[in-house]
């Protein structure tokens, strides 16, 4: 018989982390497959990246009414790149490189 090890109070599948902007909350799709795909996006070489993948990354990260949230804050394009990729370093664990 095979050994059988349950993992599943270690997991925490029922809560996706949140990032705060002013006084709204917005709540991040940080599921495994979301954080695969946004990997994929940046790529190894994460210097490069551009509009295109700037507006990828948000498209996973969040659904449609937390875009709503975020859109309402008619936030420049710089902060919106510090919300992607502060949102990226929170659910991957790690700092993005080539962002400050």
């Amino acid at each position: 018989m095979s050994k059988i090890i349950d993992i599943t109070e270690k997991l925490n599948y029922e809560e996706n982390p949140r990032v705060k902007i002013r006084d709204k909350e917005l709540e991040v799709n940080a599921d495994a497959a979301t954080v695969l795909k946004i990997l994929g996006v940046l790529g190894d070489d994460r210097s490069g990246v551009g509009a295109g993948e700037v507006l990828a990354m948000y498209e996973l990260m969040f659904d449609a009414k937390e875009r709503k949230k975020i859109d309402a804050l008619k936030l420049n394009f710089q902060d919106f790149r510090t919300l992607i990729f502060t949102t990226i370093s929170l659910i991957t664990g790690e700092a993005p490189q080539g962002e400050q």
